[in-house]
């Protein structure tokens, strides 16, 4: 049996507190992340700070999750696509690459409030056209500004922007590797200007002719060039 096999063993057969305080005391010597060097800390400390900060923090951390799990969860189990470097301040999360070309993903996290899903009825009373059986995704960019010339806010995405849309189920699923697809320009329009792509828009809680859970099915429909908006009443 060799050294690891019998550690292994040992492990096995000590009680929850007796592997927690190994675990302590190899935590002394290895670093999680990285980003303890980089922040010359523990991961516990930066996980107490975030979890302190709450509110808007916390809201922004998960988003920023969603996005990582993307990443590991999607696109690294994707075959025959590659992520495409980007540089700059982007209206998509993500462009990848295949044998016939590019598709830029933007990921957004399902609406929740106080940690409970958000269905997509509680937000009629602001908007009055979305169904009662989907949920919500608030599809607007972190950064607050005004165009040029004097003009509206530049929150809102415009259509045209990003492809495909990814959005989280997280808050409904409780699971980091389940998204729901559709594409950009299935989006509904902002009824004050068609050119902007509504503020709250429904996802479906299951697959349908507008919604997919698998990102190949998301990329056919771009390439196909169907024209359709996705359910709204």
């Amino acid at each position: 049996m060799t050294r690891i096999a019998q550690i292994r063993k040992l492990l096995s057969e000590c009680t929850p507190a007796q592997r927690e305080e190994v675990f302590r005391e190899l935590r002394r010597e290895f670093a999680i992340h990285p980003l303890e060097s980089q922040l010359h800390t523990k991961a516990e400390i930066i996980l107490e700070a975030i979890q302190r900060a709450g509110g808007l923090t916390l809201r922004m951390m998960t988003g920023v999750i969603a996005e990582a799990a993307f990443e590991v969860e999607v696109i690294e189990r994707l075959r025959g696509w590659k992520k495409v470097p980007r540089a700059g301040d982007l209206a998509y999360d993500f462009l990848l690459k295949d044998k016939k070309g590019e598709v830029r993903v933007q990921v957004k996290l399902q609406r929740s409030k106080a940690g409970i899903p958000w269905p997509a009825h509680l937000a009629r009373k602001a908007w009055r056209t979305l169904p009662t059986d989907m949920f919500v995704v608030e599809t607007q960019k972190t950064r607050a500004g005004k165009a040029r010339g004097g003009g509206g806010s530049t929150r809102p995405y415009r259509f045209g922007e990003f492809d495909i849309l990814a959005v989280s189920l997280y808050p409904a699923s409780k699971r980091w590797d389940q998204f729901m697809f559709t594409l950009g320009d299935w989006l509904v329009p902002d009824p004050k200007d068609a050119a902007m792509i509504l503020k709250y828009q429904p996802v479906a809680a299951t697959p349908n002719d507008e919604w997919t859970e698998s990102f190949e099915t998301a990329a056919a429909w771009f390439r196909s060039r169907i024209k359709k908006t996705i359910r709204s009443e």
